[in-house]
């Protein structure tokens, strides 16, 4: 038996029940305790789902298609929570907790009650459906915010330092990767071009291990910076690495120093540059 338009009847007479039994438990479940919402938004929040609700449990099985207004109105609602940090549970909650308050008005309800509960079963499908929807966008809303995250990261630990004119280092942090080294070699060649550089330092102080496919990436990178006419030196390479690349057969082809101020003095030298102590030198070995 499908659902009646007497559901309509039910939410709008006893809205303020509902709305009252609803906003307490949601309350109860520590929704507002977090900080992450005022009680007055998620007020707001409840009325415009109960607004809505009424209409979508009188249209029946089939309801809450894409371009439905509780559909909308759910789906910018898990996405909001998602980016506000609320738990899948406190997500589904949201939806949910109205049951309990629905079933309350449906049993104080005189008019028509006792046909109304031969189709509870199919409006409490319909209030779970819609809880199941809210999960669904709320996980693909926490996927795209992850990989959000996860690119600025990427961008924010592959910065390219200029040191000297004509001298970029390219300092990295973290594990090579495809993706990864794709926004490294972009940085890189467009600071290239952006200072006419002609030596670029990479320093791997900050990479835990360098395997054979992060060695890779790194003659990747190395080859490209080449292709716009700089030089590369990598810095940072560890005992430990020294030893593991070894072992591993790993050749860089390419001129590599202990650290970053090794590296940094022999891209002076290639410049026709070099630093002096200020106090030892004599009024004609600064160079500038």
């Amino acid at each position: 038996m499908a659902v009646t338009a007497d559901w309509a009847r039910i939410v709008t007479q006893h809205e303020a029940g509902i709305l009252q039994g609803w906003l307490k438990a949601l309350r109860a479940d520590s929704t507002l305790q977090t900080g992450r919402i005022k009680d007055a938004e998620l007020e707001s929040e409840c009325r415009n789902f109960l607004g809505l609700l009424g209409s979508y449990l009188a249209k029946g099985p089939g309801a809450g298609s894409p371009g439905d207004a509780i559909t909308d109105m759910l789906t910018s609602l898990s996405r909001s929570r998602a980016v506000q940090g609320f738990t899948p549970s406190e997500t589904a909650n949201f939806v949910l907790a109205v049951k309990a308050p629905l079933f309350e008005a449906l049993r104080d309800d005189g008019d028509g009650a006792a046909s109304m509960l031969e189709t509870s079963n199919e409006a409490m499908k319909a209030i779970d459906g819609l809880a199941l929807l809210t999960i669904e966008i709320y996980q693909k809303s926490r996927e795209q915010v992850i990989i959000r995250q996860q690119r600025e990261i990427s961008e924010l630990s592959t910065p390219v330092v200029k040191l000297w004119d004509g001298v970029l280092a390219l300092p990295l942090i973290g594990t090579l990767d495809s993706e990864r080294t794709q926004v490294v070699m972009e940085n890189l060649l467009q600071s290239i071009v952006d200072h006419s550089a002609e030596i670029a330092i990479i320093d791997i102080t900050g990479v835990p291990t360098v395997d054979t496919l992060v060695a890779q990436h790194l003659l990747k990178t190395v080859a490209a910076a080449r292709l716009m006419g700089a030089d590369c030196v990598v810095s940072g390479i560890r005992p430990q690495i020294a030893q593991t690349m070894v072992h591993l057969g790993v050749e860089l082809n390419v001129v590599s120093k202990a650290s970053l101020a090794d590296a940094l003095a022999l891209a002076l030298q290639r410049i026709g540059k070099r630093v002096v102590n200020v106090g030892a030198a004599a009024p004609g070995d600064m160079q500038r």
